[in-house]
């Protein structure tokens, strides 16, 4: 769902990219309390997963394909301020380096990718895991429905930018009933992938997992004939590995290779149709006024690598690169918020009080 250039006017351009920065902003701030030293190794990691599975589109339709957007598995795996700002690295190395996104569409596609899908997506999650039996297959099905109905709010959010500054003259509930139907299809994959990837962490390593913190049983007490929660007591949850045994090392590595892999070599088996954007876009005539990207002339655009003929080593190594970017860029983020977290945190920023 990547907005290129000239689909969007110039001034509605602007203001979703004021929106953009201002949504970054509170998440840099928001993301101190959610990376501590589970999420924040795991964080740039995650944003390097997205970029590859990203590049995995999947048929949904005749002449149609979708891939992951990532905002709802970036919230539950690392938390939704940490996850606005996983997917806002992965759309900017995808604009700079690969010419995917444009430049001056950054802000609709952060907007749109990034906020909208996290925002609903997390809210959707928390308010599933409350009403849902307190266990992890739990988090597994609330984390299925929340990336399923993210997708069609993202389809939402673009056909309203659309109405508002689009470049062409297309009637708004054809766009809106074409994008929506296809992105209900696409949000069915998306679904599929969060779920179980969320599922494979937590079988593994549930305390990794942001979005599935405090759902263990509180213990309850028979007073006057009623039970009641325990105060200050919880459920046993099972005894701890041993530090090593629990080091995030072997999970790190483990995601970065799946991640080389899928970008690197399953990324060659991708369905080459347009993704439903593109789909709607050229059906509609929405893509009337669209601009060359600025990048296109990019070593990497496309991801292919440029003067490499042969197209698997080309775009697996595109990829590879891409996997490698991604994960320094969020890596350096994450790792800066969480040394300010610390700092905030010292004794020297601390006053106390008498």
């Amino acid at each position: 769902m990547h907005v290129p250039d000239g689909f969007i006017n110039a001034p509605t351009s602007a203001v979703t990219g004021v929106v953009a920065a201002g949504a970054i902003a509170v998440s840099l701030r928001g993301a101190r309390r959610e990376l501590d030293e589970r999420t924040a190794p795991l964080a740039g990691l995650v944003a390097a997963f997205i970029f590859a599975v990203q590049m995995l589109n999947f048929p949904v339709a005749a002449g149609t394909s979708g891939h992951l957007l990532g905002g709802a598995l970036a919230a539950i795996l690392v938390g939704p301020y940490t996850g606005v700002l996983c997917v806002s690295v992965v759309l900017l190395m995808q604009g700079i380096l690969f010419a995917d996104g444009g430049l001056t569409a950054l802000g609709v596609n952060i907007t749109d990718m990034a906020i909208v899908t996290t925002v609903v997506g997390y809210a959707l999650f928390r308010g599933l895991v409350k009403v849902l039996p307190r266990t992890r297959r739990s988090v597994t099905v609330a984390s299925f429905v929340a990336a399923l109905v993210s997708v069609p709010a993202a389809a939402l959010a673009f056909t309203i930018i659309y109405w508002i500054g689009g470049t062409t003259d297309v009637s708004i509930g054809k766009v809106a009933t074409a994008m929506i139907g296809v992105h209900v299809l696409i949000g069915i994959g998306e679904a599929a992938i969060t779920a179980l990837t969320v599922g494979a962490v937590i079988a593994v390593r549930p305390d990794l997992v942001y979005g599935a913190r405090g759902l263990q049983q509180r213990l309850k007490l028979r007073v006057n004939g009623e039970l009641v929660d325990a105060p200050g007591a919880s459920a046993p949850e099972p005894a701890p590995a041993p530090v090593a045994a629990r080091s995030h090392r072997k999970v790190w590595i483990t995601g970065l290779v799946a991640s080389l892999v899928l970008a690197g070599f399953v990324s060659f088996y991708a369905s080459a149709n347009p993704d439903g954007l593109e789909k709607v876009a050229s059906d509609k005539g929405i893509d009337e006024k669209a601009k060359e990207h600025a990048n296109a002339d990019s070593p990497l655009a496309d991801y292919g690598v440029k003067d490499i003929t042969n197209a698997r080593v080309s775009g697996g190594l595109a990829g590879v690169i891409g996997v490698g970017v991604t994960v320094v860029a969020g890596s350096a983020v994450f790792w800066a918020v969480r040394r300010r977290r610390s700092d905030d945190a010292s004794p020297a920023n601390t006053e106390t009080t008498v």
